[in-house]
């Protein structure tokens, strides 16, 4: 048996209102410990209002989940700026911050320091720390190796924790990708992301896999998984593995994660239609590669 919880990120895509109540609804069922709850890419995305999501939050709580509260990760607008007000001034959940300047508002509030927040070394981590930083994310494209450095340069008393399924967030920018791929002014986008809940591909001229855009967002063109070293990543230190949510397999790998720490072999999770997986950032490869045993 092995020792984590499992954790549910942020939802990265724009999906139909219902959808969204219909998943989260699944998730209260699921053996999921921490759920993390908002909208981090674009504040023009209106399905939900921010009270729905203190509602979701309030029902995830009541089904015995931690719930998080994300901030916005891009922060450019006075949009933004109210979101992370908004979720700052509430007392009842933890907050993840999506960038450093959300520290500010949360007026010394512990919180979890969120994947994009460029931590890479232990002077990095022990600053977050003293700001009040419980738990942070681990950046994607570490290696086995220098996953197992960092951890040993982490202070006392500040968890880490790692995605290991589901479209890894690369980058993000000021320019709406979709809304320039259809030709679209950013503030008259159409709301096309709507059309794609796993984001739009973007192929090679050979036509193999490369990116997925997500409105504001870059994201990698396959599925990360990493679901086969949960036990590894449990021994070497990761107090929390997280799943990020896509329209097809998300449940099935929070419980093949759940059958893992019970003891239970490993079972291959397909991620959604038409995308492959991969994982050569764990085994210091090009993170677009897929290895099926370690190099």
């Amino acid at each position: 048996m092995s020792s984590y919880q499992i954790s549910l990120g942020p939802l990265l895509y724009y999906w139909p209102r219902q959808q969204v109540l219909d998943f989260y609804a699944a998730v209260a069922k699921s053996p999921v410990d921490i759920v993390y709850l908002g909208d981090t890419v674009c504040s023009r995305r209106h399905e939900l209002r921010p009270a729905d999501w203190l509602t979701l939050a309030a029902t995830l709580r009541e089904a015995g989940k931690t719930v998080i509260l994300s901030t916005p990760t891009l922060v450019e607008s006075g949009a933004e700026v109210g979101q992370i007000r908004r979720i700052a001034a509430q007392d009842e959940f933890p907050i993840e911050i999506g960038e450093l300047g959300a520290i500010r508002a949360l007026g010394g509030r512990s919180f979890v320091a969120g994947p994009h927040l460029n931590a890479y070394h232990g002077a990095t981590l022990t600053w977050l720390r003293g700001q009040g930083a419980v738990r942070f994310v681990l950046p994607l494209e570490l290696s086995r190796v220098d996953l197992i450095a960092l951890l040993a340069e982490k202070p006392l008393g500040l968890q880490s924790e790692m995605q290991v399924w589901g479209r890894m967030p690369l980058a993000f920018s000021a320019r709406c990708f979709t809304a320039r791929h259809f030709r679209l002014k950013k503030d008259d986008c159409g709301f096309r992301c709507l059309e794609h809940p796993d984001g739009l591909a973007m192929r090679t001229q050979e036509d193999g896999e490369f990116l997925a855009i997500n409105g504001i967002q870059t994201q990698s063109g396959q599925c990360l998984d990493l679901l086969a070293q949960a036990s590894e990543l449990a021994e070497i230190g990761v107090d929390v593995l997280r799943v990020s949510p896509q329209s097809q397999g998300t449940l099935d790998a929070i419980a093949a994660l759940d059958r893992q720490r019970l003891g239970e072999a490993v079972v291959p999770v397909a991620p959604p239609a038409g995308i492959g997986r991969c994982n050569g950032y764990w085994f210091g490869q090009p993170g677009i590669h897929w290895l099926e045993t370690r190099a």
